[in-house]
């Protein structure tokens, strides 16, 4: 297998993740590093590199809401990745099943968010 993907100086590649059975729709951007990319490869669930935690993640570990591989890509420059994912209820940590939920009017102000919530964070990542 070719993994020969160019990585940054701090050893990351960017992880574009989208919905499977959702045209186009992009759940979250996520850092890989080459740990997280075979632990990827391996399982068939979405592994990350967690840049304010310093430390590998899997996309589920706490909320269960993973994140199973259907097929993935590289860019013609191979320095980022594209991963079609079947995700089990949310991807973003505030509760919506993207992370890109805030639509913003032309200057940049937020808009009313008219997405509902498919879960309540305070009741997934109790503390």
């Amino acid at each position: 297998m070719n993994l020969d993907f160019r990585y940054s100086k701090d050893g990351l590649i960017p992880a574009i993740v989208r919905e499977s059975d959702t045209p186009g729709r992009v759940l979250m951007l996520g850092w890989m590093n080459r740990d997280a990319l075979d632990r990827t490869l391996e399982t068939g669930f979405m592994h990350y590199w967690s840049r304010s935690r310093q430390k590998l993640w899997f996309k589920g570990e706490t909320s269960g809401h993973k994140q199973r591989v259907v097929r993935w890509f590289t860019d013609c420059d191979r320095d980022t990745l594209l991963f079609e994912v079947e995700q089990v209820a949310g991807a973003c940590h505030t509760g919506y099943r993207s992370c890109f939920f805030q639509e913003l009017d032309l200057q940049g102000q937020p808009k009313e968010t008219e997405e509902e919530k498919v879960f309540d964070p305070a009741e997934v990542y109790q503390e």
